[in-house]
């Protein structure tokens, strides 16, 4: 294992010099860089020491677990195209995380399939166009610039009823889509 590499992305992370991290530790500039540089290995008491001052913990550190993907690019959405729409998953592997975000697009007269009830809650905003939210027996509309948000336990979908194309982000919680 790779202590010093560790050692020095966690106190990057916190936006720390080697020279604070030292005087947190009562260690030297030197030391650390030694640390850093895989030229020296801490004991176990200084490395606790290390790890405290870098707000971690030992079990934390020295986990397999990778770094948390956070920023997702356009070019690892998943997209599916269908009759009159496409939907874009911004967050692969979403179903795993408690939100599930997509982009809708919505061809003008085009209504999406019904989505029957479920458990949860589902968040939209229109990015272009509008739409027509159907939720229930109630029907709403919703503008650029607009959002929508209700519990998923009626039937619901959205409807483009204008000539132009409409663009919705829309998050259900939990993930189903």
């Amino acid at each position: 294992m790779e202590l010093g590499i560790k050692i020095k992305r966690l106190r990057l992370r916190n936006n720390l010099t080697q020279e604070e991290l030292a005087d947190r530790c009562e260690l030297t500039k030197g030391y650390i860089s030694q640390l850093e540089n895989e030229l020296t290995s801490p004991s176990i008491a200084t490395l606790e020491d290390i790890l405290i001052a870098l707000g971690t913990t030992p079990a934390e550190f020295f986990s397999d677990e990778k770094d948390e993907k956070i920023v997702f690019t356009e070019a690892e959405f998943i997209e599916k195209i269908a009759d009159g729409h496409k939907i874009e998953w911004l967050v692969p592997n979403a179903q795993k995380n408690e939100m599930e975000p997509i982009r809708v697009t919505i061809e003008p007269h085009t209504t999406l399939e019904e989505d029957v009830p479920h458990e949860g809650d589902e968040f939209g905003y229109v990015l272009k166009g509008s739409v027509w939210l159907h939720n229930g027996k109630a029907a709403y509309s919703v503008k650029k610039g607009e959002a929508f948000y209700f519990a998923s336990n009626k039937v619901h979908r959205l409807e483009n009823r204008t000539a132009e194309k409409a663009v919705v982000l829309w998050v259900a919680s939990p993930p189903t889509f």
